[in-house]
């Protein structure tokens, strides 16, 4: 396991405050805002520890306010229901007395069902593809302290960088993503880490058509919501396809939607996300 991965986990042991409260740490990283990925990993997680049955088959968060990457994180879990086939539970994400994140996420024993699914993308398999950091210093050669730095989540973007000036701007994205190392048989860790993961460059697609620069004030970009549905048992630290595309962006929202696939092609989650859009400037390029 790489010091970042192991990182990441220790975030995700939370410390149990009182019955159905919980406290999330953040990484020692100079950031303007917590990480959305974190915060909703930490409140799978939180929701998880007051599970007796069952395991998330669903998720559905807000994004409510920044997290401030100073300052710990309380999670209070409501126990909704309890029922005989499907456990909910609603958790709400504390910094300074306010709400910054809700989630409500939904757990069950799986049944014998009907079965469908729609076929895996055919690309080229993740052995194939440089890593992120590789990408970057061929194509841009100097490479700023963020990609430098170890990450929990190995990402190899299938085709051009989403950011490249040279990409295509068809709102489609594909890459690999996996934990960067072998993480313990914990059914509840392996979902809470693909949370984590998932909410890493799921937005980049809505942003892929249009020329976005981030550095002059003229656009503000976040995530508003993150939903998930996991179909299967996964594992974080194998390999996994990231099908993602973005319908539609108008009025400051845009839309993204996304598969997970393991190697041999089994849909393991599918993911739905808005992101704010905001045009902050009347002279900025509204590609």
């Amino acid at each position: 396991m790489s010091d970042a991965l192991d990182l990441l986990v220790h975030l995700l042991d939370l410390e149990t405050i009182e019955v159905n409260v919980y406290r999330g740490i953040n990484p020692k990283e100079e950031r303007q805002r917590t990480f959305g990925g974190q915060v909703a990993a930490q409140a799978l997680m939180a929701a998880g520890r007051t599970v007796g049955q069952g395991r998330v088959h669903s998720l559905h968060s807000y994004f409510l306010r920044p997290g401030d990457p100073t300052t710990p994180i309380l999670y209070e879990v409501d126990r909704i229901r309890d029922g005989k086939s499907f456990t909910t539970r609603r958790v709400v994400a504390i910094q300074h007395g306010r709400a910054i994140y809700n989630m409500q996420a939904s757990f069950h024993t799986d049944e014998i069902s009907i079965e469908h699914q729609i076929p895996m993308p055919d690309v080229p398999g993740p052995e194939t593809v440089s890593s992120l950091f590789d990408r970057v210093q061929s194509e841009f050669g100097e490479v700023n302290e963020w990609f430098r730095r170890e990450h929990p989540i190995d990402q190899r973007f299938l085709g051009e960088l989403p950011w490249s000036p040279n990409r295509s701007k068809d709102p489609h994205q594909q890459l690999w993503i996996k934990a960067d190392g072998t993480l313990p048989d914990d059914a509840l860790l392996h979902a809470c880490v693909v949370t984590y993961a998932s909410d890493m460059s799921l937005f980049d697609a809505i942003l892929k058509p249009h020329s976005i620069n981030w550095d002059d004030g003229s656009f503000m970009g976040a995530s508003l919501d993150h939903c998930m549905w996991f179909h299967h048992d996964l594992r974080a630290d194998e390999w996994l396809l990231y099908d993602t595309e973005s319908p539609i962006a108008h009025g400051g929202r845009g839309l993204a939607r996304g598969f997970l696939f393991s190697r041999d092609g089994e849909l393991k989650v599918s993911l739905v996300q808005e992101g704010l859009t905001r045009i902050t400037r009347s002279d900025a390029n509204k590609t």
